[in-house]
């Protein structure tokens, strides 16, 4: 195998000491945030947001008048995506079935999909506001059910977005909080005097949200570890450099420590790529973020075949994965390790982002190896039930159990398959005498 660097990124261990500084600073704060409650996120919005209502709860009038400051065109927008994804999200439920099968004459075996009973959504909206990310958290949660979906969002240029709050509101939010950072996620999680606890958190965010996810991940449960985006353009010469680098620079623009790869066979699309990155970031207005991310953690990976650029893309496992080849399905046949696929020079990684439907919030740093990303299914628990009906059945089954929990030494395991045999099988012998636990012991 021939693999060829013409770019590198940033050496990975340099990328650990920058998170080794991010866990202290979130474990701190959110001992903090335990500690105090509501002071501490207070003091928090104040330093990192320079924001403090007297309350961070949004009243349904604060709601209905920021709705009203969007334009018609606006708002029929922010409904026509939030309408994509909510109908792929049914489609996806749909999927989902309860069962209840017989397996044995008598013994009644099933599963239920049960909604998480309250949900957590933070949706980014610092630097640029996430209005679809909304969409991708809060109206999936409402499709699946919950009963009970907190939204918070930082506040964008000293007060509450607008869009974002229409997008939270219109997806079926019950409480929304105009909360960023640390701060948000510890509230919710944690809880605070003003703010009850959630089950589960989800939704993307940045380094210190991301790694507070992290460190609440079994006191709630998480959709996902989410670091920064990542973005991959797998491409041979059916197409060109400028696509190639305008997909990767979209991406890259999202933060200053943003993944951006290319990979493939064509050292002409290579060095077109690396040609049109350096023109389009003369030109591109978010360039001093997209230039940053570019220099320290852009690659570009030349290979000598199909096969060896399927499996450096499996090996790296990114979030967006942009298939433009001569054999775009060969790849979705074949790739095993990714967030969510692109197939074809006509789909792209931002429409997939904001409006087509499928949900942006994906595995990164590798995670696609073992998890996809959210959907309605992250916001269901697959609880499984038994019943015996028949006497036959509890003798029988109650039989088999005995033997195997005594095969591991487990007699008062044992015991509870024994009652069972005993008194469904007509024999009235007291704790301990009767078959088959005697012949069990034996």
């Amino acid at each position: 195998m021939t693999i060829n660097y013409l770019k590198r990124g940033k050496p990975a261990a340099e990328r650990a000491e920058d998170d080794a500084r991010t866990r202290a600073v979130v474990e701190a704060t959110l001992a903090d945030i335990e500690t105090r409650g509501d002071a501490a996120v207070r003091a928090l919005s104040e330093k990192f947001d320079k924001y403090s209502p007297a309350s961070y709860r949004l009243s349904q009038g604060e709601i209905d008048a920021l709705i009203d400051e969007l334009t018609d065109r606006e708002l029929a927008d922010i409904k026509f995506a939030q309408e994509q994804v909510v109908n792929f999200a049914k489609a996806q439920r749909a999927s989902m079935v309860d069962i209840e099968v017989e397996t044995l004459p008598g013994v009644i075996l099933g599963h239920k999909n049960i909604p998480v009973q309250s949900v957590g959504c933070y949706v980014p909206g610092g630097k640029f506001p996430m209005v679809a990310s909304a969409h991708m958290s809060v109206a999936t949660a409402s499709v699946a059910g919950v009963p009970r979906i907190v939204a918070c969002t930082p506040p964008w240029q000293g007060k509450p977005n607008p869009a974002v709050i229409a997008a939270m509101h219109l997806g079926g939010a019950h409480e929304i909080y105009v909360l960023g950072g640390i701060q948000a996620v510890g509230a919710m999680a944690i809880g605070t005097e003003s703010i009850e606890p959630v089950h589960m958190l989800v939704g993307p965010g940045n380094a210190f949200v991301a790694e507070a996810k992290r460190q609440l991940f079994g006191r709630v449960g998480i959709d996902l570890f989410a670091g920064p985006t990542e973005t991959m353009v797998i491409a041979d010469d059916t197409v060109d450099g400028e696509l190639c680098a305008t997909d990767l620079l979209g991406q890259a623009e999202h933060g200053y420590n943003s993944p951006a790869v290319l990979v493939t066979n064509s050292r002409k699309l290579a060095d077109q790529t690396l040609s049109e990155i350096n023109r389009l970031l003369t030109i591109l207005p978010t360039a001093d973020t997209a230039r940053k991310s570019w220099e320290d953690y852009g690659e570009v990976i030349l290979c000598d075949s199909y096969d060896e650029m399927l499996t450096v893309a499996d090996d790296i496992a990114s979030e967006h994965v942009q298939v433009m080849t001569d054999r775009d399905d060969w790849f979705l046949d074949n790739m095993t390790c990714y967030g969510a696929l692109f197939l074809g020079p006509r789909t792209n990684v931002a429409n997939g982002d904001k409006v087509i439907g499928t949900n942006h919030t994906l595995p990164t740093r590798k995670a696609g190896r073992y998890t996809g990303g959210l959907w309605v299914g992250k916001f269901l628990k697959t609880h499984s039930y038994q019943k015996v009906m028949t006497d036959e059945a509890a003798v029988m089954v109650g039989e088999y159990g005995s033997r195997l929990c005594m095969l591991e030494g487990f007699v008062g395991h044992a015991e509870q398959c024994n009652i069972r045999v005993r008194r469904y099988g007509g024999l009235n012998v007291p704790y301990g005498k009767g078959a088959p636990y005697r012949e069990a012991a034996e």
